[in-house]
């Protein structure tokens, strides 16, 4: 597999290159030289979970990893099911939280670590990573005791649930994490700004496990076929998915599932008050505000990282602008759609809320709707509680933290108080 930096073309490098530096030169993304459509499109829907994402993987890798070491890899990074939960007659939620760390990110995350094990070997890494919520857990899981890698976590003091904090402040051990005394976009500069210092990135053998990882995408591309595959058959003509949307990395996913051949009609990229998105698809104009706190705080993103992969699709002919809207939801709306979905039956939290009220907003009538539900209810206890006025439980995986004690150090958002921690924690 053949990868472009975004912003310097003359850096191409294969897969495992670009997943063990994870952000090319002038923090460009590293983007596929080329996209060719898969060739049975039937023939994979027909498969397993494991044996389809085995096979979209390996046509995208080639021969990189050899077909038995990915079938490997997938089998154990995919160890849990994404189950299409019905919400109405032509309503679904793809429940991507039933993994070790009840997020979508586990997916990728899982997918990365492995990948990185098979090519590393015994070669020091450290993974420097921001997380707005899920991310941390996620990666933090997926890398705990595996040899010769250190994980340093990056997080916005305070602007994220206390269970989610918990999932990954509380291990210990490989994985470190730091609370920024900011917002999310300042620890996702202050990953960038390390990036973009040469000595330190090679005094600590520096990667990313953000969404900018090209690794993380390509193992999210995989549960977009899964959710098509378990639509009802009349339910398949005309599918529109509506993605939550912070920084962008599983729409994506998406809309590289969709270049590949996901027979689905197009997406809706559905944000918070983080609007920046669906403003620049509705006038043109690129112009990120200051980021503001919501119930849906995995998105509180002003500057989504993965913005330019979608030009890319676009801008290269994959896709036509039309295969995306944007919808941007509010705290009243949030509130409104959590309480729409408990009338039916269905128990949600803010994020995927959010892709439910876009979903309704923008699509036709006689469309079938797919939303991601990207996290576990439980992980927002306090605020779905107060929203629904009824308890739900916890999950062991949230049960078992819950009363486990934060490992995390506390610095501004000052890149050289970070880059003095890094030399005196990791060198």
């Amino acid at each position: 597999m053949k990868l472009v930096n975004l912003k310097d073309d003359s850096q191409q490098l294969s897969f495992a290159e670009a997943l063990q530096i994870g952000l090319g030169r002038q923090q460009g993304l590293f983007f596929p030289a080329e996209l060719t459509p898969l060739k049975d499109i039937p023939g994979l829907l027909a498969m397993n979970l494991i044996d389809r994402s085995a096979a979209i993987l390996g046509h995208l890798l080639g021969d990189e990893i050899s077909a038995q070491d990915l079938h490997d890899i997938v089998s154990r990074a995919f160890a849990f099911p994404a189950p299409l939960a019905t919400v109405d007659d032509n309503t679904y939620c793809l429940e991507l939280f039933h993994g070790p760390t009840l997020a979508f990110k586990d997916f990728g995350a899982r997918f990365m670590a492995q990948c990185l094990a098979h090519f590393a070997g015994d070669r020091k890494i450290t993974i420097l990573t921001a997380t707005s919520g899920d991310t941390g857990a996620a990666v933090a899981h997926a890398f705990h005791g595996l040899e010769n890698v250190q994980v340093v976590i990056l997080y916005p003091q305070g602007k994220i649930s206390l269970l989610q904090e918990k999932l990954f402040t509380t291990l210990g051990g490989n994985i470190r994490t730091v609370a920024i005394e900011g917002d999310f976009d300042q620890c996702q500069a202050l990953v960038k700004a390390a990036f973009d210092d040469q000595t330190l990135r090679e005094d600590i053998h520096l990667n990313s496990a953000n969404s900018i990882n090209i690794s993380r995408l390509l193992a999210q591309i995989c549960y977009y076929f899964e959710a098509f595959v378990q639509l009802p058959d009349e339910a398949r003509e005309n599918v529109l998915i509506s993605v939550p949307s912070g920084n962008f990395g599983n729409l994506t996913a998406g809309m590289l599932a969709k270049v590949l051949g996901l027979p689905v009609t197009g997406f809706i990229a559905a944000t918070n008050s983080n609007d920046t998105v669906p403003r620049y698809l509705k006038d043109g104009v690129w112009d990120p505000q200051a980021t503001v706190a919501t119930l849906s705080n995995a998105m509180d993103v002003s500057q989504p990282n993965n913005w330019p992969r979608i030009e890319a699709l676009i801008e290269r002919g994959y896709l036509p602008a039309s295969v995306l809207r944007g919808y941007a939801v509010d705290e009243d709306y949030t509130q409104v759609a959590m309480r729409q979905l408990a009338a039916k039956g269905y128990v949600s939290e803010p994020h995927a809320a959010v892709a439910y009220r876009a979903l309704n907003a923008l699509r036709d009538v006689q469309q079938a709707g797919i939303f991601l539900g990207t996290a576990h209810p439980a992980k927002f206890r306090e605020s779905v509680e107060n929203i629904l006025g009824s308890p739900i439980s916890l999950p062991i995986e949230l049960a078992e933290v819950a009363g486990k004690e934060i490992l995390s150090s506390v610095l501004p958002a000052d890149f050289a108080k970070l880059k003095a921690y890094l030399y005196r924690e990791l060198v």
